[in-house]
């Protein structure tokens, strides 16, 4: 292990590639709505099954990733794992390990930076949930963390999980060029400064309250690109960087991920008002309650799923050179528009 960490810090050396800009080289339940009919894709691939084949391997790396090794850490630990546990679609890390397959890469390769993207999203979701913040007391049909454990804790447990996962993928990355390993840390790293998660989310907040005639659907789509599609075009990215994907390949990947984390948040802003607390697990008409900036503020709910709809396609379009090999990531990308929560 300190010969690897050693191999990594070597790589530093040598100039620093774009963030995006790759090197060369050769319980899940999931409910339909109604956004749009069945789609064809569904049919030829059982999407189900396929995430159910990820679960339990995801599960087993998320619970093992994080461990008290002594008892004055128990209750930050615990505190972690309360919000990394809590369930979820694990989307990203699904993401990941299909974009990695897709390429001929393992399990094995991917699931440190899959476990790294699911620690990076929790601590989005705890620290979005804060009084500061969103002020939610419900995710994913639980307490929030800080209403468990108070906002200090919450905080650390947000922070903590964050510089986990950067350690994560340089301790645990096995069977891959090194310098590939430094290029998914740094595009991790993006993908929550400010000209990722943190720079969306900032944005997000400024807009709060302001009507349609302020802000603009290229606002909108700039905070979404950052706050939300940043990180999931960095799982599908990484995944195929791991496996050796050539820069053209991950750029391919680079824009099919943009276009569904987009979509992600359309349909997100779509089920807000549609949907039950119920059926999100989280408070439902929040967006409203706080006058948020959302598609369907802006687009009308039939304008929005117009626009879901749309970037779905555009997504599907960027993986049709791959072939059969795309039909993992071609049917999250249906399943992202036709969840229910």
């Amino acid at each position: 292990m300190v010969s690897y960490v050693n191999a990594i810090i070597a790589v530093l050396a040598f100039p620093m590639i774009s963030a995006f800009n790759p090197i060369p080289a050769k319980s899940f339940s999931f409910g339909r709505t109604a956004l749009h009919a069945e789609p064809e894709t569904a049919t030829k691939f059982d999407l189900d099954s396929y995430l159910l084949s990820k679960k339990g391997p995801i599960e087993e790396a998320l619970q093992a990733s994080v461990n008290s090794v002594e008892p004055q850490t128990d209750k930050i630990c615990e505190s972690m794992l309360y919000s990394l546990m809590a369930g979820g679609k694990r989307i990203r890390p699904v993401l990941c390990l299909a974009s990695a397959e897709m390429f001929g890469g393992t399990a094995e390769q991917a699931m440190p930076t899959a476990v790294a993207l699911e620690m990076i999203h929790t601590m989005s979701l705890i620290h979005d949930d804060l009084p500061s913040m969103d002020n939610d007391d419900l995710r994913r049909g639980k307490p929030t963390n800080h209403v468990v454990y108070g906002e200090e804790v919450a905080i650390l447990a947000g922070d903590a999980l964050l510089s986990e996962s950067f350690k994560h993928v340089a301790l645990y990355t096995k069977n891959v060029d090194p310098q590939r390993v430094l290029d998914v840390v740094v595009r991790l790293g993006k993908s929550v400064g400010p000209k990722g998660l943190a720079g969306g989310q900032v944005m997000d907040l400024e807009c709060e309250g302001k009507s349609s005639d302020d802000v603009t659907l290229d606002d909108l789509r700039w905070i979404h690109v950052h706050k939300t599609a940043t990180l999931l075009q960095v799982a599908v990215a990484s995944g195929a960087i791991l496996a050796g994907a050539t820069p053209e390949e991950v750029q391919a990947c680079e824009k099919f991920a943009l276009n569904i984390g987009l979509a992600f948040q359309v349909a997100d802003d779509i089920l807000d008002v549609t949907a039950s607390t119920e059926d999100l697990g989280k408070t439902a008409g929040k967006d409203e309650d706080t006058d948020k900036t959302t598609y369907p503020k802006l687009m009308g709910l039939d304008g929005a799923k117009a626009e879901a709809k749309r970037l779905i396609e555009e997504a599907k379009a960027s993986l049709e050179p791959f072939g059969e090999r795309a039909a993992p990531l071609l049917a999250i990308a249906d399943y992202i528009i036709d969840r229910k929560n």
